[in-house]
């Protein structure tokens, strides 16, 4: 059953990367993702970038005549071609002030691959959520394995005694777009 994701989350944070890989299934996967949150009305939160998987998802989105707020420092402006055609572009003062006005704008986040900045983005957020903070919705994608050692080395992190809350807890691990908006209609939290 498909669940209606509009129901609870009006507006969707997405960290990626501004590089596309070198997988084509993850410019696929951003893409889907984008042509699914447009079908469900769920506006798209992301670093305001035309470049990557971050131009994927946002090109995908106003395809399906969706709407993308996009969130970028001033200093990756022209490094990360700022997106021109999307609905909102807020220009900010640096990194810290990106990811405070996505988590401002977002119900919860979907971490598609990408380098440092997506790891950070990432981990900032369930920081947050370990720290009480915020309660908002963690799904880290985990197209084709690529979060596969992460996965791992968080697991370890949790064995070895070093975090405060399960894995399970702290993200939602999927390996599709489609998996996500079917199954994240049993989550109630």
């Amino acid at each position: 059953m498909l669940f209606k994701l509009v129901d609870m989350y009006k507006a969707v944070a997405v960290f990626c990367g501004s590089k596309k890989g070198d997988d084509p299934i993850y410019i696929q996967h951003a893409t889907d993702l984008g042509k699914l949150l447009a079908q469900h009305a769920i506006t798209l939160i992301y670093g305001g970038g035309n470049t990557g998987l971050m131009g994927a998802i946002a090109n995908s989105v106003l395809e399906y005549d969706g709407q993308v707020i996009g969130v970028i420092p001033e200093i990756l402006k022209e490094r990360e071609r700022h997106h021109k055609g999307i609905s909102t572009l807020h220009i900010v003062l640096d990194m810290h002030a990106r990811k405070k006005m996505m988590y401002d704008l977002c119900d919860a986040a979907i971490i598609l691959p990408g380098g440092h900045g997506t790891l950070d983005e990432m981990f900032e957020m369930v920081t947050w959520n370990a720290l009480s903070i915020h309660n908002k919705k963690i799904i880290l994608l985990n197209t084709a394995g690529y979060y596969n050692h992460l996965i791992n080395h968080i697991n370890t992190m949790q064995e070895q005694g070093f975090l405060h809350t399960d894995l399970s807890n702290t993200l939602a691990i999927y390996d599709t777009p489609d998996a996500i908006f079917c199954d994240w209609g049993a989550d109630k939290n």
